[in-house]
């Protein structure tokens, strides 16, 4: 097999268990969503306009560093979520260095809707 051909193949195995790993984490949010975490949607205030989960924060990634937080404990779990999973992911991150131990990527807000329709 020539090295190219070699790079695509691991290149497409690579992308197999993301598309599992992104319907679990969906899964997973939806469990702690009905378990009552606050759900934090991290895209800008027009993506959330346009279309988001009941009962959803709008908290854009961008202001989620200075925003107050002061309404949400610790140990509150939280589920924070986007467009695709990367601002999300940002989102996770920047929650857990604030002292935030309970967070949870949900990914995608379509990504949660087909999960949550199945």
């Amino acid at each position: 097999m020539s090295k190219i051909k070699g790079f695509i193949v691991v290149a497409l195995a690579s992308l197999l268990p993301s598309v599992a790993t992104a319907s679990e984490r969906a899964q997973a949010a939806w469990d702690w969503i009905e378990q009552d975490a606050v759900v934090i949607d991290v895209r800008t205030v027009g993506e959330f306009q346009s279309g988001h989960l009941q009962g959803a924060l709008n908290i854009p990634v961008g202001e989620l560093d200075r925003a107050d937080l002061s309404f949400l404990a610790k140990n509150q779990p939280v589920v924070v979520y986007c467009r695709s999973g990367n601002r999300s992911g940002s989102a996770e991150q920047i929650l857990l260095s604030k002292g935030y131990v309970k967070v949870h990527n949900g990914g995608g807000l379509n990504e949660l809707m087909s999960v949550k329709s199945k």
